[in-house]
């Protein structure tokens, strides 16, 4: 049973494991970007419950959040099962390659959202049977990996936290170095330009 998983577990485990590749992408400051590089009509200021919606509905539909990613039309989301502060399910979705993003592969994650500690896990897998009978596959192009999403700061300024691990044998410097161009990047993630355009209803300039 998906539910069973220890998300958590495993994903700690795999990002202490000396072999992986591990990347720690930079807390976004969600308001003081906005403040600082933003033009937001009409003004807004995201709290920490409004930034964990984001990160509930980015989960569920990837293909809408991250366009720049996942491959439009091609996510699918299984059934979910709640229990407690937790709630599960599994994604697949055709995604870009981290270090080559002209190809894309088939992902499939399982996820588990603790919706009282605001945490976000995505442990990939190689295999999934779908309740319909069908077994999925996951691209051999890159390495399987698991994603943390969180929530982290005080509520009135919210923190965006991303955490990834690639289950590589040994530590890839080339693979880590394609998540240079997020960590460096003076913008609001993709998925967070989504959601205060599509569900906040903002409309937000760059400067």
């Amino acid at each position: 049973m998906i539910e069973s998983l220890d998300h958590e577990a495993v994903f700690e485990q795999a990002w202490a494991a000396p072999g992986t590749t591990s990347v720690e992408l930079p807390p976004a400051r969600v308001n003081d970007v906005l403040r600082e590089h933003y033009d937001v009509r009409p003004p807004f200021a995201y709290t920490g419950a409004q930034l964990w919606d984001m990160e509930v509905r980015k989960a569920a539909a990837p293909d809408k959040y991250i366009p720049t990613v996942v491959k439009p039309g091609s996510a699918e989301k299984f059934p979910s099962v709640r229990h407690g502060r937790f709630e599960d399910f599994t994604r697949v979705s055709d995604q870009r390659l981290w270090a080559d993003l002209d190809h894309y592969a088939t992902i499939i994650e399982h996820v588990r959202l603790d919706h009282e500690n605001r945490h976000a896990y995505f442990v990939g897998a190689e295999r999934f049977e779908a309740p319909d009978g069908r077994v999925l596959t996951a691209g051999a192009s890159q390495p399987i990996f698991h994603v943390e999403h969180s929530v982290g700061g005080p509520e009135d300024h919210p923190l965006n936290l991303w955490r990834i691990v690639l289950l590589t044998d040994e530590p890839d410097r080339s693979l880590a170095a394609a998540f240079d161009d997020y960590a460096n990047d003076r913008y609001l993630r993709v998925f967070i330009e989504v959601h205060l355009r599509s569900d906040l209803g903002r409309e937000l300039i760059r400067r």
